[in-house]
């Protein structure tokens, strides 16, 4: 047991005492100087002079001790366990830092650059401390470029240090294998990790150019005129690319001229034009396949060219002011090529899709050039000069050598020997014509009429043929289809004009009143009125005295009928008005009867036609005596 030195107590806890009357606590000097230099030494005597122990502990002795107090009292602690422990390659994989740099290669065997500045770029790998150098590959540079250095730990100098992220730093130059390389930036990932390790960067400094590289992207200095159009571009773009137009040439207006078919070909690679031939079998011409060889088809010539002989004249930009270029094809227009005039009719479908995509013409429809057969021409015959037959006359313009028209040879069998008689008149206003007879014969056979003028003795004209046989033209026909007389034209009180003389048929023979009678279809209703009235007349009962006061016996069956075809003739004729009252008016009697004389100046003024063969009949059956006429029975014709 340890006892207390002072008190002669064991010392243990509870059995030490503090000396209440010490008053002197000072510590002794530990700290001396030797040779100008601080020396500790160990102190003699303890605090306020006391006596120190031979055994005391030195002071890490005593720390330590102290730190081991709590063993002493608990026991020995429980080891704590070790920190998490992470390796480098594994804190830091994948993580590099990137840098920016450029570095400066001298040229002293070019006369176009002194130096040349090459960019590259510094990767530092933070898991073992190794960096690699990138120069990013520029086409057509001419020089290796690439990975320059590869991963490794780049020496730092001479004693064997190496660099670490700690010497990189932005605007500093950093010497590797003899090369200085200038850092100019840093990504943002390299920049967040350098501040948080504490780093100051610098600032960024702009990217050096190399002088020979911005030199090359200038354009290249031309020592010739520039053109507005590549002819080269020209060529690669529109390479086998050809216009197809179908044209025609229209010659018919020359003599031994035609139309013609062709095939225009413009070829947009070179702005040439070619011409060909569209031959079809048969066609008697040689099979020559161009028209016109490919080349450039002048469009408008200059004045000098256009008086220089066009044989011996080579055709080029001097001489030529504007060339033919594919708008001038269009579709429907005539284009003039070497003085031939083509007219564009159609065209292929690549033609189409490029004048839409180039020119905005979408409508080019194909023109119809198909000729319609033209009518046939009407054949014009000359005027007719008054000799011979009209048909005689028309043969000369139908035929070179003239045939005499073909007859009707069945009609001339049926007919042969058939002939028509009628007595005429000639009306004139020469008395001594009006007491001339003449003998019609009209001949079935041929339709043609002779006129026979039988000679009366003393009368001073001489008898004979009047006309000899041909066909007569009736008046009011035209000379190209002439209308003849025909039998239903001839009847008792017909007028027949024959070249500019008017006859009145007065009677007719037996045979032409059997033929009517069998051929009644041929004849007017006028003309089977004035037949069946002369048929009656002939069997009439012989008139009364003149002295005999009764009326005449008349045939009023022949009558009525007469009144029925002249109503019928007659019916909208403008002189059944008022033409009752008039006569009326002179009959102041009411006898029924007038004078002829004021009878036919009244019918004059009301424009009757008194020259109708019905009217002349009806006015012969009413008449009463030789000056009287009974006007009751002719106004039956014109009542309604």
């Amino acid at each position: 047991m340890v006892t207390n030195p002072v008190h002669g107590l064991p010392f243990i806890p509870g059995a030490s005492f503090t000396d209440c009357t010490k008053t002197a606590f000072h510590r002794s000097q530990t700290l001396g100087y030797r040779n100008g230099y601080a020396v500790a030494r160990r102190p003699t005597v303890g605090i306020g002079g006391q006596r120190l122990q031979v055994n005391e502990l030195s002071q890490p002795e005593l720390d330590e001790l102290a730190s081991k107090a709590p063993t002493l009292t608990y026991g020995q602690p429980k080891q704590a366990p070790p920190a998490y422990f992470v390796p480098a390659h594994v804190a830091f994989d994948k993580k590099v830092l990137r840098f920016d740099a450029y570095f400066q290669e001298d040229i002293p065997v070019s006369a176009e650059e002194h130096y040349r500045i090459r960019q590259v770029t510094i990767y530092y790998y933070l898991e073992d401390d190794s960096m690699s150098i990138v120069e990013p590959i520029v086409e057509n540079s001419g020089i290796p470029q690439g990975k320059l250095i590869k991963r490794q730990r780049l020496p730092k100098n001479s004693v064997g240090d190496h660099y670490h992220w700690k010497d990189l730093n932005r605007g500093i130059n950093i010497t590797i294998y003899g090369k200085t390389f200038r850092i100019v930036d840093c990504d943002r990932f390299t920049k967040d990790f350098l501040e948080s390790q504490g780093i100051e960067l610098n600032p960024p400094e702009k990217m050096a150019l190399d002088p020979y590289t911005e030199l090359r992207k200038q354009p290249v200095r031309k020592y010739v005129t520039p053109s507005d159009f590549d002819q080269l571009k020209q060529f690669l773009t529109f390479d086998k690319q050809v216009l197809r137009f179908y044209a025609i040439w229209d010659d018919t207006d020359s003599m031994f001229g035609e139309c013609r078919n062709y095939i225009i070909h413009y070829y947009l690679m070179d702005d040439t034009v070619e011409i060909r031939e569209v031959h079809e079998r048969n066609d008697g011409r040689d099979p020559f396949p161009l028209l016109v060889n490919r080349q450039r088809m002048p469009k408008v010539l200059v004045d000098n060219a256009k008086n220089f002989p066009q044989c011996v004249l080579e055709i080029s930009d001097q001489e030529v002011l504007e060339w033919y270029t594919a708008k001038d094809f269009i579709v429907g227009k005539p284009l003039t090529i070497l003085g031939r005039t083509f007219f564009i009719y159609d065209c292929d479908p690549f033609t189409r899709q490029y004048y839409k995509e180039k020119f905005g013409i979408s409508d080019l429809p194909p023109i119809d050039i198909s000729k319609h057969e033209p009518p046939p021409v009407k054949q014009e015959l000359p005027p007719y000069n008054g000799y011979g037959l009209i048909e005689d006359s028309a043969q000369n313009c139908f035929v070179l050598i003239p045939k005499p028209p073909k007859k009707d040879v069945i009609k001339m069998l049926l007919n042969d020997n058939k002939v028509l008689r009628y007595l005429a008149a000639l009306e004139s206003p020469i008395p001594e014509d009006k007491e001339r007879r003449f003998i019609f014969s009209y001949f079935l056979a041929t339709d043609m009429i002779s006129i026979f003028e039988p000679p009366v003795r003393n009368s001073g004209i001489i008898g004979g043929k009047y006309l000899g046989r041909t066909k007569v033209v009736k008046p009011l026909s035209s000379v190209d289809d002439p209308d003849y007389y025909g039998p239903g034209d001839f009847y008792i009180g017909a007028v027949i004009e024959v070249f500019g003389h008017r006859f009145i048929i007065l009677d007719t023979d037996e045979y032409v009143l059997k033929y009517m009678e069998s051929n009644a279809a041929q004849y007017s209703p006028e003309a089977l009125a004035s037949i069946q009235s002369r048929v009656q007349k002939q069997e009439a009962p012989a008139p009364a005295p003149e002295n005999m006061q009764a009326k005449p016996d008349l045939n009023v069956q022949g009558m009525e009928a007469l009144i029925s075809a002249i109503k019928t003739h007659l019916k909208d004729h403008p002189c059944k008005d008022g033409i009752r009252d008039a006569l009326q008016a002179y009959d102041k009697e009411a006898s029924g009867y007038m004078d002829k004389e004021v009878f036919f100046k009244i019918c004059e003024t009301l424009s009757v036609p008194l020259d109708d063969s019905l009217v002349k009949e009806l006015i012969e059956m009413c008449c009463h005596g030789e000056d009287k006429i009974d006007y009751y029975n002719f106004l039956r014709a014109f009542s309604d």
